[in-house]
């Protein structure tokens, strides 16, 4: 079924930096990549690979350095050059466990045993989201668009001073929220007036027309709405986007998936999954009022769901979901001609990553095709019948366990009716 092209407005995809990130020079490449196949900008979640200084310093990752000031100016110098905008995402309340797991920063969770959620109270906290911000800021000259996270919040109004501030009568979960959110934001606008402040929609979505209307948050930022799903619920999306529109938010942001919206620990995207999820998205942007003003949607491709989960699909991997998606959204349906147009711009047999024909192709836009062959055969083969019959023997349960080959303490004899059984 066709529908309308995703009306005017940008076409972000989201650079999700927190679990693998990629050399600079792979980097380079996705950019061109991204402005050939329809992108108008890049959403970069730099998490602990941003070069934060001073006092921030202990925020960078310590299994491989941050990025350098140089190679951030760099990013956005070479995306400048294909005419993609770059938008910072920096997480102020929810998801900061890369800021919250350091000992010195313990103090500052809503919950001891919470690392994503920051308290809303005091002082230190709200001066270190801005010191974060503005360190960023300032290494984004020209910056046009501020992303400030502050999805799933969880456990908040759970901290003993959160129920302490909610034990006056009248205050509410939902008003905690907002006065750290419009605290953020606001010192952001004083800072920064010309900055537009994006920020994730879900915990506004719960609250009334009128809390909304009276939330402090009406011409300070954009919310940007996110569904992943491919059975995405059109009516009840078209009405989310009307609800914050009549309360004041018209400005608003969609929020699709290209990968790592599948599973924790998915290795090897589905594309047609994803597919579906923009094709929903279309029907939504079709549906809207002319009062909502879409001003784009964010193809996001999450590394890992959080800081401290697993890696799920790699960007390799996700290429060909990425290429049709993009796709979809800018010819208005994913038939047999986009389809054809994406196996040849990628120069690929097909845009399902597991059943592509593993030659690897000289001179291909297809970055990184060649590991992303090596770990589909990797995930077939330990997802073989093969591998799952041998990992339930008793021999390799009871004698070859992970326990005994980290200390390569390991029976001889055993060792020969395993490979009998592996042989037979």
């Amino acid at each position: 079924m066709q529908t309308a092209p995703w009306p005017k407005g940008k076409k972000l995809v989201h650079l999700d930096l927190k679990g693998a990130p990629p050399r600079i020079d792979y980097i380079y490449r996705l950019i061109e990549l991204f402005a050939q196949l329809g992108a108008d900008g890049l959403l970069v979640e730099y998490e602990d690979m941003f070069p934060y200084s001073g006092e921030l310093s202990l925020l960078q990752a310590t299994a491989h350095p941050a990025y350098s000031r140089e190679e951030v100016l760099s990013i956005q110098d070479v995306a400048r050059s294909k005419g993609l905008e770059v938008i910072p995402l920096v997480q102020t309340f929810g998801h900061m466990e890369f800021v919250l797991k350091h000992r010195p920063l313990w103090g500052l969770r809503e919950l001891s045993q919470c690392l994503g959620t920051l308290s809303p109270h005091g002082e230190v906290g709200p001066r270190l989201v801005l010191e974060m911000l503005r360190q960023v800021v300032e290494l984004h000259p020209g910056l046009g668009t501020l992303h400030i996270g502050a999805d799933e919040v969880y456990m908040l109004g759970e901290g003993e001073e959160s129920k302490r501030w909610l034990s006056t009568p009248g205050r509410t979960v939902e008003q905690l929220f907002l006065s750290h959110v419009t605290r953020v934001a606001g010192a952001v606008k004083e800072a920064w007036p010309h900055l537009n402040i994006v920020m994730w929609d879900d915990m506004l979505r719960g609250m009334s027309h009128d809390t909304l209307k009276a939330s402090g948050l009406v011409g300070l930022i954009q919310p940007m709405l996110w569904d992943y799903n491919p059975g995405l619920n059109v009516e009840e999306t078209v009405s989310l986007l009307e609800k914050y529109c009549a309360a004041g938010l018209t400005d608003l942001w969609a929020a699709s998936a290209f990968k790592g919206a599948s599973g924790v620990h998915t290795s090897v995207p589905g594309t047609q999954r994803h597919v579906d999820n923009h094709l929903q998205w279309l029907r939504v942007a079709g549906a809207v009022s002319p009062g909502v003003r879409l001003l784009g949607i964010a193809l996001t491709g999450w590394q890992r769901y959080d800081h401290m989960s697993i890696l799920c699909e790699l960007m390799p991997l996700a290429l060909p979901s990425l290429a049709s998606c993009l796709q979809t959204l800018i010819q208005g349906h994913f038939g047999p001609q986009v389809q054809a147009a994406v196996t040849g711009a990628l120069d690929i047999s097909s845009v399902e990553m597991d059943t592509l024909d593993r030659t690897p192709a000289e001179d291909s836009l297809f970055a990184g095709r060649r590991l992303a062959v090596s770990v589909v055969e990797l995930s077939q083969l330990l997802d073989s019948e093969d591998v799952r019959h041998f990992e339930s023997s008793m021999y390799v349960r009871g004698w070859f366990s992970p326990y005994h080959r980290q200390r390569r303490a390991i029976n001889p004899l055993i060792c020969m009716q395993i490979q009998s059984q592996a042989t037979t």
